[in-house]
């Protein structure tokens, strides 16, 4: 679904992203992950076609993507190929509108639907991310955190995208919530066959939602494997350091004073 490869992109001098390159099949979820400044964001939206790639290659679906192409040209059939969900749902959703016109606007974008055929696709879109009638019949305002994402991802799934990249998009949720969109989302894997691109700096959710691992630092690829390989047996010094950072069970932060004495 997702060949990448030599990814490159620079700013003024300043190379965010040097020489990446993946291949993602179908029904297959990697992550991506990274401190702050690693360069993921930047190639997961190079990807998404938001932003242009200074050189590599970019293939979707089996359709390549020349660097540098952006702009309206094509512009709806690569939405078709591919989606994003971000991390903060409110900012994607347009406050005054009801979330089953928002997923019905971005049905109607993709496929030319209407009456009752157009509400069964809305409904069978929102029953996918677990949104009731009621919660269809809000404003994002009425929603919590969690159910917003559940309506961005229902959006993105709207254009029946053959990969869905996920940008941090459980960061700002409470643990309890990230969990249940991470069963939704390898539940949406399985069922659609769409593959995921998984964004995040957080090692602990990795294993949820995903078969393989990429480790970026300073826009370049230190590692890249199994999940259970890399996390259990990581090579590079890098790695190490980050699964070290995972808080483990029992752990507390020191607080000095006491624990100094």
């Amino acid at each position: 679904m997702l060949e990448v490869a030599n990814l490159r992109k620079v700013y003024g001098g300043f190379v965010a992203v040097d020489d990446v390159g993946f291949t993602l099949a179908a029904g297959a979820s990697l992550a991506v992950v990274g401190e702050s400044g690693s360069g993921k964001t930047t190639t997961a939206r190079m990807i998404a076609g938001l932003e242009p790639a200074t050189g590599g290659r970019i293939v979707v679906a089996g359709v390549p993507r020349r660097p540098g192409q952006r702009g309206g040209v094509g512009r709806r059939t690569r939405a078709g190929r591919i989606q994003m969900v971000f991390q903060d749902p409110y900012s994607s959703l347009d406050r005054r509108q009801r979330v089953e016109d928002a997923v019905a606007e971005a049905v109607v974008l993709h496929r030319p639907l209407k009456g009752e055929a157009l509400r069964a696709r809305v409904a069978e879109l929102l029953d996918m991310v677990d949104v009731d009638e009621r919660q269809a019949r809000s404003l994002p305002k009425g929603l919590s955190g969690g159910q917003r994402q559940r309506v961005a991802i229902a959006r993105a799934l709207a254009a029946e995208p053959r990969v869905l990249i996920l940008d941090e998009a459980v960061a700002a949720l409470d643990v309890s919530i990230q969990a249940q969109i991470l069963n939704l989302l390898a539940h949406i894997r399985e069922s659609t066959g769409t593959a995921l691109l998984f964004i995040t700096h957080d090692l602990g959710a990795v294993p949820y939602v995903s078969d393989e691992v990429l480790v970026m630092r300073a826009g370049r690829v230190v590692e890249h494997g199994p999940v259970d390989r890399v996390l259990g047996a990581p090579r590079d010094d890098y790695t190490r350091r980050l699964i070290d950072s995972i808080p483990k069970p029992g752990w507390r932060p020191r607080r000095r004073g006491l624990d100094a004495a």
